[in-house]
């Protein structure tokens, strides 16, 4: 990443306001460049009812909040580096709001592309490695911790390439944040929790997360949660390997979870029926797995820069998962909104007019839990001595896992409502999961999940799963979409066990495209003003 003269950034900021200009018939402002930025994000409130949480429940939230801001600030070094002086160098409010929401100059929708004049593409590793270093020069290193999730990579005094742990680089900011765990353990009502952020806190001075990832698991009655530390690697698109800090505080909706928990048991019998050889399906998930409904109440860093996140499936160490599952959390408010803003606008331009009945939020819902529950099956280890899924598959491991997720999640519901298991009509389930194709592919190639969406458009067009009509719409052919469930899930899987990164890369590079006439047809998406995603208004002020 390199920064060119500000005379540079200067020009083109006196040009961008030279667009606000008003029409000479008119006193209405011209749009300029940075209020279409904007314009691709909606905002909402992230409220709560805190009526049912106990007064030392209240007194947790913004202790929590305090120690995910200094994720969020960890996460600004991991993107892009110098936080401050970047947005110094940026004199427009509006871009420098645009830029605060992509924690950088580089669009999140729209492929990673630079939007503040001076800078180059984005480095595939973000911060987590010298800009000059090649995979090469990586791969030919002796550091055996050069793959570690919680390193960066930086060069020495002779410009050999060495490693710094997380708990060395964030010294002073680890310590602030474990020292503020450890203050909300000891309001903690439910001897779960308290357990988990004592661990929790001592993880982050260790970078030994994975004695709170199963304490993490062991809680079932608490009503407060928190998400916190490195978890994802979506950042390092360079490897996969690097896993970047956020933070979600969350309160448990408890009615909703009752009625979501008989499906977290499931999971060890659709193992067994998944259509692919049985050498891709041989581990069993774990079955202590749970299944919850929360609302969320802040997010910070990796969760919350571009797209933001509507479900979890944590832990992601698969050690944990195959001796205890994962949980899967719901985050309903955040995920009504994108139903209300988004997904609705679109069933009224792109579905087909006899089958936007059949688009509903139960069903956008459903999709969206057993996508979390889907990421339980399949396999994590490869079947022929190439390690973990992730090491075999590096930079492409997260996008095929997505994909993974929200097919198999398909095939789930499929499975579930034959066994009498699910209410409601089968094609809500499916027209809702083609209107969510046309909402996520939205997020780009920059977007695991966008890249996945990509692919399965593209293989369920060759499939015939969907025809679009003269009119512009897309209609569902059911039948050939329940075989390319089939086929994808086979197809999946297979790369998945066999850690085929070659083959990983194929399908990434033929089908992880958007075509000429998706992209006219998103094109009538954006036309009509509606937004990609939702931006946050959070914070203590805003749950009064």
């Amino acid at each position: 990443m390199k920064i060119k003269i500000l005379s540079i950034l200067a020009i083109a900021l006196l040009l961008l306001a030279c667009n606000k200009k008003q029409s000479p018939t008119t006193d209405t402002p011209v749009m300029t460049a940075a209020d279409s930025l904007l314009n691709k994000y909606t905002n909402f409130q992230l409220t709560a009812d805190l009526s049912k949480l106990t007064d030392q429940e209240r007194q947790m939230i913004p202790i929590l909040i305090e120690a995910a801001q200094i994720m969020n600030e960890l996460f600004w070094y991991e993107a892009l580096g110098d936080k401050q002086a970047f947005l110094d160098g940026i004199s427009d409010e509006k871009l420098k709001q645009f830029a605060t929401i992509n924690y950088g100059p580089w669009d999140r929708l729209d492929d990673n592309k630079p939007f503040v004049p001076g800078f180059e593409a984005k480095p595939a590793g973000a911060n987590f490695y010298p800009a000059d270093m090649t995979k090469e020069e990586f791969e030919a290193s002796e550091l055996p911790d050069k793959a570690s999730l919680y390193t960066f990579l930086r060069r020495d005094d002779q410009g050999k390439l060495k490693t710094i742990p997380y708990r060395e680089m964030f010294k002073d900011q680890v310590t602030k944040a474990s020292d503020l765990l450890k203050k909300a353990a000891a309001l903690a009502e439910d001897a779960g929790l308290k357990k988990y952020l004592e661990l929790r806190a001592d993880a982050l001075l260790t970078d030994n997360y994975q004695p709170s990832d199963l304490a993490w698991m062991d809680m079932k009655s608490n009503r407060i949660d928190v998400v916190i530390g490195p978890i994802e690697t979506y950042e390092d698109q360079l490897f996969g390997y690097k896993a970047a800090h956020e933070a979600y505080v969350l309160i448990k909706d408890m009615d909703w979870s009752e009625r979501l928990s008989k499906y977290a048991s499931v999971l060890p019998e659709l193992q067994k029926g998944i259509p692919v050889p049985a050498a891709y399906k041989q581990e069993k998930p774990g079955a202590d797995a749970d299944l919850n409904a929360y609302d969320v109440v802040y997010y910070a860093g990796d969760c919350n820069a571009g797209s933001k996140t509507i479900a979890i499936n944590l832990p992601n160490d698969e050690e944990v998962q195959l001796k205890k599952g994962t949980r899967r959390l719901q985050l309903k408010n955040a995920m009504r909104a994108k139903y209300d803003k988004i997904m609705v606008p679109i069933n009224d331009i792109l579905i087909a007019e006899d089958q936007r009945k059949h688009v509903t939020f139960d069903a956008f819902f459903a999709n969206t839990m057993f996508h979390e529950v889907a990421h339980g099956l399949g396999i994590k280890n490869t079947i022929n001595k190439k390690g973990t899924v992730r090491e075999a598959l590096k930079e492409h491991a997260s996008a095929l896992e997505e994909g993974k997720a929200d097919i198999l999640g398909l095939y789930m519901i499929k499975q579930l409502h034959e066994k009498g298991d699910l209410e409601g009509d089968l094609k809500d389930y499916y027209t809702t999961f083609m209107a969510g194709i046309f909402r996520s592919v939205r997020f780009g190639a920059a977007s695991a999940h966008g890249k996945a969406n990509m692919i399965r458009f593209n293989f369920f067009q060759e499939q015939g799963a969907f025809e679009r009509l003269e009119n512009g719409t897309y209609r569902v052919n059911y039948d050939k979409l329940e075989t390319a469930m089939a086929a994808l899930s086979e197809l999946i899987l297979t790369l998945q066990g066999d850690g085929n990164y070659d083959g990983v890369a194929k399908l990434v590079s033929e089908k992880g495209i958007i075509g000429a006439q998706l992209q006219a047809d998103l094109d009538r998406v954006d036309a009509a003003s509606i937004p990609v995603d939702i931006v946050f208004e959070q914070g203590v002020k805003v749950l009064n």
